[in-house]
């Protein structure tokens, strides 16, 4: 990754100030704009407050000066204290609130504990690819002609639809014809990826439903054993459809050096995508965004090879600390994934820091709304929407994460005294109902925003 550059992760201090990475923009009285452009429909509600941070200290200013809460934060710390031991979050959980103005640490939970935090993983994820492959990366699905054989070559796009795969199909049927052909043999190249297998605390029950094993070629997001073979089906049916008499099965081989291109595909740009998967916590897309996030950084396309440069991305080109940090798969599937809640708010601090803007917005614009329909933050999953905190519908962003005992929500709001926080809560071996659970934890968000106090 020759954008990276060697840094040394600021100590997280529980409950205290950290000597934070953030650059001071501006001399003087100047006060910086961390833009957050948080412009998402939901219903009717709109979201309160300005859209864009006002933060930094003018001169003068010193650690003393901001690091006593203002009445608004007193209340919501005391309010975090108590509801933090609501029985429904079990007696395993971790939280933190970091003020994105001042970079101090509101309050403070057990937030340097590790523990699983589920789908909480994909801001890693997202944030690696992102800086390895840039926003605005393509992922290209190529056909190929040669000796007879049309070949299929997956090029890691988890979002190719059957659509893309009919204009491939016409464009290659008019080569054939062109070319006097009639009957062609389909074959699929997916050996983009190596062999799929099982990440460190994956479970062999987790395929298809939860997550398809990863191959760099599917259509349709298709949950299945073999998506390159099912792709290659889906094509062949296509030329079929057009006249084109397919020779035997399909089947899988390396396309030929002297093939000839036949035609191609590009998918969205990567920040579309990564909106996508953060919207929907699609595990596929992350574990597909996470080998091809090793192959930008010149690492094998596997689990140990992407993880490793999600660890590099983190420390060596944002300074996040990775105490006791272990990731293992890019979905958060893995069982024996753990990240403290501390790490998740610097994660999440990157999207309040406007010289980041341009390569993590779309992880910022991708989080869930509380009562966003269509996203996991949405009424079709009972979030926000008890007496507790349906107040705060429209007004958090965040990324949902759910396991067999294990949930979390982390994410931005602005508080009561018009400030945006960064917040992080995990639990993990809660034997309430997950439902409940989860309505707890959409009360601790609400507590941060201000609207329960």
């Amino acid at each position: 990754m020759s954008d990276m550059t060697a840094a040394t992760a600021a100590p997280f201090v529980p409950g205290g100030r950290r000597q934070h990475r953030k650059s001071r923009q501006g001399s003087g009285g100047m006060r910086r704009a961390l833009v957050l452009a948080m412009a998402v429909p939901v219903a009717s509600v709109a979201l309160s407050g300005p859209s864009a941070f006002a933060v930094g200290k003018g001169a003068g200013a010193t650690a003393k000066d901001t690091a006593v809460p203002d009445a608004d934060d007193q209340q919501m710390v005391m309010n975090l204290k108590a509801r933090v031991l609501d029985e429904r979050l079990g007696a395993n959980v971790s939280g933190v609130v970091v003020d994105a103005e001042s970079d101090d640490t509101l309050w403070d939970h057990n937030g340097a504990t590790a523990l699983m935090p589920a789908s909480n993983t994909k801001l890693a994820t997202a944030t690696a690819a992102l800086t390895v492959l840039g926003p605005g990366h393509r992922f290209t699905t190529r056909v190929v002609y040669g000796d007879g054989t049309l070949t299929l070559v997956g090029g890691g796009d988890r979002t190719l639809s059957s659509a893309d795969l009919a204009e491939l199909a016409q464009t290659a049927v008019a080569g054939l014809k062109a070319a006097g052909l009639t009957s062609v043999k389909v074959v699929v190249d997916d050996s983009l990826f190596p062999e799929p297998t099982l990440a460190n605390g994956w479970d062999t029950g987790y395929y298809p439903d939860s997550v398809a094993p990863v191959r760099a070629l599917v259509v349709d997001g298709h949950g299945v054993e073999d998506t390159s073979i099912d792709a290659g089906r889906v094509f062949a049916t296509q030329l079929a459809a057009d006249g084109i008499t397919i020779d035997g099965d399909i089947t899988r081989a390396p396309a030929g050096k002297h093939d000839v291109p036949i035609a191609q595909h590009t998918s969205a740009p990567l920040s579309d995508i990564v909106h996508t998967m953060l919207k929907q916590s699609d595990n596929n897309i992350a574990e597909t965004l996470l080998r091809m996030t090793a192959l930008g950084a010149v690492r094998p396309a596997t689990f140990e090879g992407g993880t490793e440069v999600v660890r590099q991305v983190l420390s060596q080109r944002y300074g996040v600390s990775l105490a006791n940090f272990e990731v293992h798969d890019g979905s958060g599937l893995s069982r024996t994934n753990r990240i403290p809640a501390a790490t998740l708010a610097e994660i999440l601090e990157l999207l309040t820091e406007p010289r980041y803007e341009r390569t993590l917005g779309s992880i910022r614009d991708g989080l869930p709304v509380s009562g966003e329909a269509g996203s996991t933050l949405g009424p079709e999953w009972g979030r926000f929407d008890d007496v507790k905190s349906s107040c705060a519908v429209g007004k958090v962003h965040a990324k949902t994460g759910t396991l067999t005992g294990a949930i979390a929500l982390s994410g931005l709001t602005q508080g009561k005294d018009g400030k945006w926080k960064v917040f992080s809560f995990i639990e993990n071996g809660s034997t309430a109902n997950p439902a409940a659970t989860k309505d707890a934890m959409d009360g601790l968000a609400a507590t941060v925003n201000g609207c329960w106090a």
